[in-house]
């Protein structure tokens, strides 16, 4: 009887910390992704695909959305989160937040040749990037790899210093809120995600009608689709898998695929994200 009460005190102050019992950790797909858009968008972006991983696994995917793109590095290395949508930068912190052992999984092809784009209100006098000294500029989240590090990085190796030549700088938070504020006047320029900046034009976004291109940066790698420390490894191979059988030729999977902005999926690496680090460093965002 000792036991048995040792045991059932034990499992109450388990419970009480939030930890599942080990068969809904087996039957549960825990997903997140950086909130580099809107939570409404987010949520409609994956819908589709997350049915489609509940499909191939066998898993009931439950998509967690969060407020900052912290909360997903901490998520992956506390066990929080098995599958997450990471940005290249977004993956270096987790890489070294998990000792290397977050593990990129597949990215779109469209992400090996990834850019950004600078804009300003559509009557603006500014006709390049050199003309941005004295202004005031918007980045999206300090911890976004297309909306901060890529083009500080850039800025910096034209012989611009953010901090130093531009008036003011602020951080909207996320692409499409870097478009609000640009086409609201809150900053004389920003910087964001190409495939963003493109959706919404395409979209008629009235937003995106006030702004005009201003410059694109040279490519980089940038997201990708990361597991978490320890996830098993079958479930990891048919994660995978389940991924790179999305088929455009398939009106469901096109379905998925556009909403993704993907032409497909391709296999990544952690070595591919070696320049993001080394931009990140040259930038000062991380230390050696």
């Amino acid at each position: 009887m000792k036991k048995r009460s040792l045991l059932a005190a034990l499992l109450s102050v388990a419970l009480l910390l939030g930890a599942a019992p080990a068969s809904a950790q087996t039957t549960v797909l825990r997903v997140s992704a950086i909130p580099d858009e809107a939570p409404t968008e987010l949520q409609r972006k994956f819908k589709p695909l997350g049915d489609y991983l509940q499909k191939k696994t066998g898993l009931t995917v439950q998509f967690t959305p969060v407020t900052d793109y912290a909360a997903v590095v901490e998520g992956l290395a506390n066990n929080k989160i098995d599958l997450a949508w990471l940005g290249g930068f977004t993956f270096v912190q987790a890489k070294l937040r998990t000792d290397g052992k977050a593990l990129p999984i597949v990215q779109r092809a469209e992400d090996e040749k990834f850019t950004s784009k600078f804009i300003v209100p559509a009557a603006s006098p500014i006709k390049s990037l050199a003309d941005l000294k004295g202004k005031t500029f918007a980045f999206g989240s300090p911890s976004s790899t297309s909306g901060h590090l890529m083009p500080r990085y850039f800025l910096i190796r034209d012989g611009i210093e953010p901090d130093r030549d531009f008036k003011a700088v602020a951080f909207s938070g996320a692409h499409d809120a870097t478009v609000a504020f640009v086409a609201a006047g809150r900053a004389e320029a920003g910087v964001l995600n190409a495939s963003v900046m493109d959706k919404l034009a395409e979209s008629g976004n009235p937003n995106a009608a006030k702004v005009r291109v201003l410059a694109t940066t040279p490519p980089y790698y940038d997201y990708n689709w990361t597991v978490r420390p320890g996830l098993d490894a079958a479930l990891t191979k048919k994660l995978t898998q389940a991924f790179l059988e999305l088929d455009p030729a398939n009106p469901e999977h096109k379905e998925i695929l556009d909403l993704q902005r993907a032409s497909k999926f391709i296999p990544t690496q952690a070595s591919n994200y070696d320049g993001i680090e080394a931009a990140a460093v040259a930038a000062g965002l991380i230390k050696p």
